[in-house]
């Protein structure tokens, strides 16, 4: 089922039916392509991104994600680079015609013959004439999707039904999905969380589908009311937002009983206040697009003690490994070092780049996640952030979640986040930009005393920004990388 932003309105199909209509949008697309050609989907979140998905997936049609806030260059790379060979796209994005912006790149892209526009494309599939659906292989390329390019251009993942279809169920067998559960689905369907964890989990699992337009604090709340949502999947600063909303007092919310959070550390303060303050039980995963994505993921009931300060034990048939950073060295028990998995989950490379793909999955078939973790006795892996996010503070290692978490459980802070900036005596520094919570005040001296007694001196924030938001992806992650180039900026 999928849900139209008014109330009033809501287009929904049984599984029956949106097996007809996505094989409406197989023979459309047979019409047009060829079995592994490329077709961009350029679009935020609608009921026909389910339906073209399902349906390039029974044509063996290879999809391209787009992000709808792409700019022209960025379109432009990700369709050049896959080889796409249609693109079909929402006429528009808040607003901007992303139809002109086509036009702007168009003469870049050799390769792209086919653009349509969503009234165009459902013209196409109401007079598509019946084809015979193709053998799809398990190991067929399904997805293309590009990575967030923090550090140059994108990348694109090169995701496998099998991993996809088996990483969705995995993660619903973790969290113990049913089929009276009710999904409500607010990450981007361009990410692998939204179409691959969300929208495969319930499916296999006999669920509903709830696909809100965008993520609104408060829309969400009145789908969790109106369809007597069970299950969320969010980053936390979804969640976030979903807790400081001003009505949540007055809502009928007791249906929801699970928040699964991933995609960015989680907060324990956070776990605590879904709790405290929703009732519900909350569960958290931890992977990255490369490996469809999930890797790890506590239970709801989790039996260890301190379960709400990992990411859990790996899914079903996932392997993980801590190894030396550079390095391939495995660690011992409860040392710190670089994540790397291995599973029918991860991708067969990046498209088009086997420099890359060399560089991030070796000759055994282990990927390098990038990500620092440990694994305790029992087999729980710990995160304690980004390997190139990790400040280096006068020959001192200084992980910036410790500090977030310490932050979080400040009453005026709402949120937090930590990065290293250059300076010449110390060669970094640790610095704090901080997000109030509504009619709260508190000043850097505050904040320092407050982590003064609770973190070691050399963690303690020396540079203090206070802001009125964060710069983030499209999946709700904060850009660190944005912050420190804001700050540099503003100081030159």
């Amino acid at each position: 089922m999928a849900g139209e932003a008014d109330p009033a309105r809501r287009d929904r199909w049984t599984f029956a039916e949106l097996l007809v209509e996505s094989e409406k949008r197989a023979w459309a697309l047979l019409s047009a392509f060829r079995r592994a050609d490329a077709v961009a989907i350029w679009a935020p979140n609608c009921p026909e991104w389910v339906l073209l998905e399902f349906g390039a997936a029974l044509a063996g049609v290879t999809l391209v994600t787009v992000n709808p806030a792409c700019v022209a260059s960025e379109l432009s790379h990700v369709l050049r680079q896959s080889g796409a060979r249609g693109l079909i796209l929402s006429p528009e994005y808040r607003g901007r015609d992303l139809s002109a912006v086509v036009d702007q790149v168009r003469g870049e892209l050799p390769e792209l013959g086919v653009v349509l526009s969503f009234p165009n494309w459902r013209q196409m599939v109401s007079e598509a004439r019946q084809h015979v659906l193709p053998e799809v292989l398990p190991d067929d390329i399904a997805q293309i999707q590009y990575t967030s390019g923090t550090t140059g251009l994108p990348k694109g993942a090169e995701l496998t039904h099998r991993g996809l279809a088996n990483n969705g169920r995995f993660y619903a067998m973790a969290i113990g999905a049913r089929e009276t559960d009710v999904w409500i689905n607010p990450m981007p369907m361009f990410h692998t969380a939204g179409c691959g964890l969300v929208t495969l989990g319930a499916l296999q699992t006999g669920g509903a589908h709830v696909l809100p337009p965008a993520f609104e604090p408060g829309l969400m709340l009145d789908l969790f009311e109106a369809e007597r949502g069970t299950i969320l999947l969010s980053v936390p600063t979804m969640l976030f937002r979903i807790l400081e909303h001003p009505s949540i007092g007055r809502r009928d919310l007791e249906a929801w009983r699970l928040a699964t959070l991933g995609g960015a550390p989680v907060p324990p303060e956070l776990v605590r206040r879904a709790a405290t303050n929703l009732g519900v039980k909350v569960a958290i995963g931890f992977g990255l697009t490369e490996a469809s994505p999930y890797i790890t993921h506590t239970a709801p009931d989790d039996s260890h003690p301190e379960w709400w300060l990992t990411v859990g034990r790996p899914l079903p048939g996932i392997e993980i490994k801590v190894v030396e950073p550079e390095g391939a060295t495995v660690v011992p028990v409860g040392q710190l070092g670089e994540v790397c998995t291995r599973s029918v989950c991860v991708m067969k490379g990046y498209y088009r780049d086997e420099a890359s793909t060399k560089a991030a999955i070796d000759g055994d078939g282990w990927l390098r996640t990038g990500d620092l973790g440990s694994i305790d006795a029992s087999g729980y892996l710990r995160i304690q952030g980004r390997l190139k996010d990790m400040i280096i503070r006068g020959g001192e290692n200084v992980y910036p979640r410790e500090i977030e978490d310490v932050l979080f459980t400040h009453p005026a802070v709402a949120m937090a986040a930590i990065v290293g900036l250059p300076d010449p005596d110390w060669g970094e520094v640790v610095a704090a930009f901080v997000q109030l919570r509504p009619e709260q005040d508190v000043d850097a001296d505050a904040l320092s005393t407050f982590c003064r007694e609770r973190l070691a001196s050399y963690k303690v924030p020396r540079v203090w920004r206070f802001v009125t938001g964060f710069p983030q992806t499209a999946s709700g992650k904060i850009q660190k990388f944005a912050l420190r180039r804001q700050y540099l900026d503003q100081a030159t």
